[in-house]
């Protein structure tokens, strides 16, 4: 078989997993095994599999249109779906470009600030300063500013563009590090073009959680260089922290959001800004970026369905819910040699390891205790769909902790 998976080998390293369905929170293998996903489908799918409501989403869409091309045209789906971001999002983005999956919301926003700063009359202004330890996505732009020694990403360091550093934020408050972030922009103010970071928690480049006063001083180091602020919520973004957006409080210029964003159902995502920036690019000319299937109207039907549930259901009490039980259930965790650290926020539980896990027996642990888990470096972790029940999280406790032990 010629099928390539992501982040791995042709042939693949070990077999993949076939599931012929699921169900709720619950992956059917095709030899009748039954898994509980304790990944959301990487984040996404954070209603679970079949919910009704999203099926009926697709439905009531298929019978009108599944697809449209958007340049020059419109219709209500796109149009619902970007004032219901609008009503969500932090104050004052309301100007909203749909997008066809995250990593591609993310080139968007580069380039938007790169257009701004050109129409700004600042040409110079074309680095960006991002954070160690992030990760933004697959594409060209978005790996340049992931980070560049321990991502993932790092064999293309040699034709990426060359970025801006700011060590990894700390857990706590750190005057000494909003110092070194200070200092590395007062060198390269001139060439600034803007800061972004994943605010709160980074994803894929470690499952760190930081202290939310440090987005307080990035908004200070760029408004103090002329250069624009992006928010990544991607992957933090529609409750996953414990909050509808990981923000708190600090208004970027640029947000970036898609996984959850459609229940995992469809790829979509969007990039929002706020009026200052769309005036100005816009004073130049168009921004120069469309996708073939931007606003999709299927996505958009979902994306509205989706976000529907997070203002009808109490997801706060789900996630607060969720978390409790992992907390609980990673605890046992702190007791192996081999662990480093036990974290949690929102509906994340990370469990990291002192050396690289061993993927294959992890997963196999896991595969044991009923639950699909997708161990990297050196962390096993789960971010479990909200509607998960709290026998089922204990279970995907029950079965990092397992994998964390074989790994």
């Amino acid at each position: 078989m010629s099928l390539w998976h992501p982040y791995d080998t042709m042939p693949p390293a070990r077999p993949p997993i076939e599931v012929r369905s699921a169900q709720g929170v619950r992956l059917q293998l095709a030899g009748g095994l039954e898994l509980i996903d304790g990944m959301s489908s990487w984040w996404a799918a954070i209603w679970g599999y079949r919910h009704p409501v999203l099926d009926q989403a697709v439905r009531d869409q298929l019978d009108r249109m599944a697809h449209v091309m958007f340049g020059g045209i419109t219709h209500p789906p796109a149009q619902q779906l970007a004032q219901r971001l609008t009503d969500l999002a932090p104050p004052g983005l309301d100007q909203v470009f749909l997008a066809d999956s995250g990593s591609v919301s993310v080139e968007v926003a580069m380039k938007a600030c790169l257009q701004y700063q050109l129409a700004a009359g600042h040409p110079a202004k074309t680095r960006f300063l991002a954070l160690s330890g992030g990760y933004h996505g697959d594409t060209l732009g978005a790996m340049s500013v992931c980070d560049p020694i321990g991502g993932m990403h790092h064999m293309f360091a040699g034709v990426l563009p060359r970025h801006l550093f700011a060590p990894r934020p700390p857990a706590q408050p750190s005057d000494e590090w909003a110092s070194q972030v200070r200092r590395l922009a007062d060198e390269h103010s001139g060439q600034l073009a803007a800061v972004i970071a994943e605010p709160v928690l980074q994803g894929a480049g470690g499952m760190w959680a930081y202290h939310p006063s440090h987005l307080r001083v990035l908004r200070e180091v760029a408004d103090a260089h002329g250069a624009l602020l992006v928010f990544d919520e991607i992957a933090t973004g529609f409750g996953r922290t414990g909050t509808l957006f990981a923000n708190s409080g600090v208004v970027p210029d640029i947000m970036c959001v898609g996984k959850a964003l459609t229940g995992g159902y469809m790829s979509m995502a969007a990039m929002l800004c706020n009026a200052t920036v769309a005036a100005s690019i816009s004073s130049a000319g168009p921004l120069m970026h469309g996708p073939t299937f931007m606003a999709n109207p299927l996505g958009c039907a979902l994306a509205l369905a989706s976000t529907g549930l997070l203002l009808s259901e109490d997801w706060e009490s789900h996630v607060q819910r969720v978390n409790a039980g992992l907390r609980h259930s990673l605890a046992p965790a702190l007791e192996l040699d081999c662990v480093q650290d036990v974290r949690t926020i929102g509906a994340v539980g990370v469990v990291q390891l002192d050396h690289p896990v061993d993927v294959a027996a992890a997963t196999e642990a896991a595969v044991a205790h009923g639950v699909w888990l997708r161990p990297f470096r050196d962390l096993v972790y789960t971010m479990p769909p909200y509607i998960t029940t709290d026998d089922e999280v204990q279970t995907i406790g029950r079965a990092v902790v397992a994998a964390a032990r074989a790994g």
